[in-house]
């Protein structure tokens, strides 16, 4: 799957429709599902030379950033920390028949899915509390304003980094039509898993073939900077009810189940979340269009570096080229079939069919042929915009990489990444709460000088 180049796609100088350029960043745009990744996940990516990130030891930071309404304090879980994290009831018709269709089909109860127990259907962790969003920049930065060592410039797009004898001093802004330089003893970018790596190429920092190309300096020959991005290839399935069954009350997510793929090492790595509000609602943003159907996004979370993110121009208001790489290998194509082909199940259930009339497709006998199933997929493929791994971390001589566990990039003194660019590959849930972590452990090395 490619994205053709559009001036609104991963520009530094553009508005991109569905990135958070916002305080908070997508935290404002997203979902509001803030799903821990899995123990499994953590150990990865510390076997990869990161043992920072060994779950035991990132689950004081794990704790230390939430408030957890549902669970409070204990071994687990935090009551203190600025992100609010709560659980819907799955009090709407929906949500309930989606949980009665899972005990149905005999999937495990998961009340807690931040807590690392074994897959199955709960309810969804999110930071939006009685109807508000509460992102970021709400959890974090108003706390903040009043510190006199934080100023916040809006308006004003980074066009590259300044970097002079090896050493990151700053960074060039575009502020109403004028170019200006802010210097920085250091520097770190939290731009998100497009904007970044596009930063850093811009910067002379990527692949030198690449830069030369483009008549770039080559600061930093790196050649991981955007060159094997891992993300979850999504679909979507619509059902149509029997009746109205009322506007969801304090988030469009009903309820979510993981299971697992029939061939797969990781547990869980299938996902099928709720909405209950239209698609057509959520783009048009209001709650509710009368007569449409609802939905179920399924998607496989197993993680695979399969996408490219290419320069194809000096001028920081062009695009990159990105490229999901999408359902190349077999087994993806074969773990959409199945969550696909369960999600059916699901709604063909008893419990299920209380609420609705049909699964508006796949038919059935596109269901049972997997050829026909595969087109079927390829048609409505999309993205969860879980993308992770533009510059991922890992150790200063393993080529494949670009910073080290503290987000500090390679060869570039004073420059750090803080943001899903640095995780060698996306977890098995959704990433904004490890996008979240990634901040505090780089904020706490920064404090701490942790090298």
């Amino acid at each position: 799957m490619t994205i053709e180049p559009v001036a609104e796609l991963g520009s530094v100088g553009a508005k991109p429709p569905f990135r958070g350029r916002y305080l908070g960043g997508s935290t404002t745009v997203n979902g509001g599902y803030f799903i821990r990744a899995r123990r499994e996940d953590f150990d990865r990516w510390a076997a990869a030379g990161n043992p920072a990130w060994a779950y035991e030891r990132m689950l004081p930071f794990l704790r230390a950033m939430e408030t957890d309404l549902g669970f409070g304090a204990g071994d687990v879980h935090g009551a203190d920390g600025p992100v609010l994290v709560r659980r819907g009831e799955l009090e709407h018709p929906a949500a309930a028949a989606f949980a009665a269709a899972a005990q149905e089909l005999g999937f495990p109860h998961e009340p807690d899915k931040n807590a690392q127990s074994t897959p199955g259907f709960g309810p969804v962790p999110s930071n939006t509390v009685d109807g508000v969003r509460l992102n970021t920049g709400v959890s974090y930065l108003r706390a903040a304003l009043d510190r006199p060592n934080l100023t916040v410039v809006g308006n004003s797009p980074v066009i590259r980094v300044v970097i002079t004898d090896g050493r990151a001093t700053g960074v060039l802004v575009d502020h109403g039509g004028r170019h200006t330089v802010v210097d920085a003893g250091e520097v770190v970018l939290c731009a998100g898993s497009f904007v970044t790596p596009h930063l850093l190429q811009l910067s002379g920092i990527g692949p030198r073939a690449d830069l030369e190309r483009l008549g770039l300096p080559v600061l930093k020959d790196s050649f991981s900077v955007g060159a094997r991005f891992s993300d979850h290839p999504q679909v979507l399935l619509e059902w149509a009810p029997r009746r109205d069954l009322g506007e969801p009350t304090d988030s469009w997510l009903g309820g979510c189940l993981h299971l697992s793929s029939s061939d797969g090492p990781h547990p869980g790595d299938l996902e099928n979340l709720q909405s209950l509000a239209p698609m057509a609602a959520l783009a048009g943003g209001t709650v509710t269009v009368p007569g449409a159907p609802l939905a179920f996004l399924v998607s496989a979370q197993t993680p695979r570096r399969t996408g490219s993110l290419r320069l194809r121009s000096a001028d920081p208001a062009t695009a990159p080229r990105i490229d999901y790489g999408y359902l190349q290998a077999p087994e993806d194509r074969r773990s959409l079939r199945e969550v696909v082909r369960t999600t059916a199940e699901l709604t063909a259930t008893r419990a299920f069919h209380e609420v609705s009339r049909a699964l508006l497709g796949p038919d059935p006998a596109t269901l049972a042929d997997d050829r026909a199933l595969d087109v079927w997929i390829a048609g409505r493929l999309g993205t969860a915009h879980h993308t992770c791994g533009t510059a991922p971390m890992g150790p200063a001589d393993d080529p494949g990489t670009a910073v080290d566990q503290y987000g500090r990039v390679h060869g570039i003194a004073g420059l750090r990444v803080a943001d899903t660019s640095i995780l060698p590959d996306a977890p098995l849930r959704g990433p904004a709460a490890t996008a979240v972590l990634t901040g505090e452990l780089v904020a706490h090395a920064v404090r701490h000088d942790l090298r």
